[in-house]
This record gives C-alpha cells, sequence and structure tokens, in this order.
C-alpha cells in the first residue's frame, strides 16, 4: 500500500498521484503570508508525459504516494526502432521504443546496465549511468601547439553521438562523458 502525502510535507523528489497522473516535485516552497492561510508552491513534472506544470497546494490536502519501480536492466541491442533490455535478475527481456527510452537513447551502447523506471508495468524513463565511457570513431586531428583547451573540436563517438571534445583527444581515445550535461570530462 503506497503512502498518503500531505502538500505540506511535499520534499523534491516526492512521487504522487493526482488526477489520475503521476508526478514528481521539482521544487517546493511553503509559503505564510501575513493575512490568510499558508499554502505550498510546487513545480511538478509529469513522469509519464515529462510535462512541467506549476500548482499551489493547501497544505492539509492529501495525496496517495506513486510506487516507481527501478530496475537495473542491461542494453543488448537494436532491431526494427526497438530496443531491447535484459533484467540483470530474472533474464527477462523487453522490448523499448525511443519515445520510451528518451534522451538515453544518445548515451546507450550494447550490455550498458540502465535503471528502467516504470509506474504500473509502464515504462516511462530510462536512466543511464551518471558517467559513460565511449570511443572517438572520428575527430579532426588537433595541431601540435595548440595545446589550450578553451576551444574544442567535434567528435563522433562509437554510437553515433556527437560532442565536442578537447584539442588533444585523437581517433580510437576512450572518453568519459557526464550524461547529466553531455560534456567531455576525462580522457580513459
Amino acid at each position: 500500500m503506497a503512502e498518503v502525502y500531505s502538500a505540506g510535507d511535499f520534499r523534491n523528489g516526492t512521487t504522487f498521484e493526482m488526477d489520475g497522473n503521476v508526478f514528481k516535485v521539482v521544487e517546493f516552497q511553503h509559503v505564510k503570508p501575513g493575512k490568510g492561510s499558508a499554502f505550498v508552491r510546487t513545480k511538478l513534472k509529469n513522469v509519464i508525459t515529462g510535462a512541467v506544470i506549476e500548482k499551489t497546494f493547501n497544505p492539509s490536502e492529501k495525496y496517495p504516494g506513486a510506487e516507481i519501480e527501478k530496475r537495473d536492466m542491461q542494453y543488448l541491442y537494436e532491431d526494427g526502432g526497438l530496443y531491447y533490455f535484459m533484467d540483470n535478475n530474472t533474464y527477462e527481456q523487453i522490448p523499448l521504443n525511443e519515445e520510451q527510452i528518451g534522451d538515453a537513447l544518445k548515451y546507450m551502447k550494447e550490455n550498458m546496465d540502465m535503471k528502467i523506471l516504470s509506474y504500473k508495468g509502464k515504462v516511462f524513463a530510462v536512466e543511464p549511468p551518471m558517467f559513460v565511457e565511449l570511443e572517438v570513431t572520428y575527430t579532426e586531428p588537433g595541431f601540435s601547439g595548440n595545446t589550450t583547451t578553451t576551444s574544442g573540436k567535434p567528435a563522433k563517438l562509437e554510437n553515433g553521438l556527437e560532442i565536442s571534445v578537447p584539442l588533444f583527444v585523437e581517433i580510437g581515445d576512450k572518453i568519459r562523458i557526464d550524461t547529466r550535461t553531455g560534456e567531455y570530462m576525462e580522457r580513459v
């Protein structure tokens, strides 16, 4: 049985059901005006559609918590626009489409472990690891004497992703990328 939250108990990351949808609290602020009653101002993200809304609540309003299931799964392969993932415990395989995977798609490579988030059996998000290591398959050569890291050059990675890298990075280098920002971190 999911717990029940009153709006006065909302914190960042709280997930709850409202109007047949599941929302995650992105921001909240308790407001106690000099006159009138207190209220809670929030910014909410619909975890199914990704839409962000702003809503004000009476602190005593109650909402049922949403049970979000997170499963560690390994990305296996792509076939005909479907991406197959395997549960690391049960070996069950599930196909997901680009819409379900979202932004995580650009960081994926075969055999990579990812978190699959679902609500009542419906997958709504895929979380890549915080950092991924990918090989550079194409980039222009840097030229000697230019060792500053203020400017970058485009590089194509083994999974098709294109990012900006420092001039000293070469074809065949493995690099680490922060999946939260999509930026180059370091050579590995």
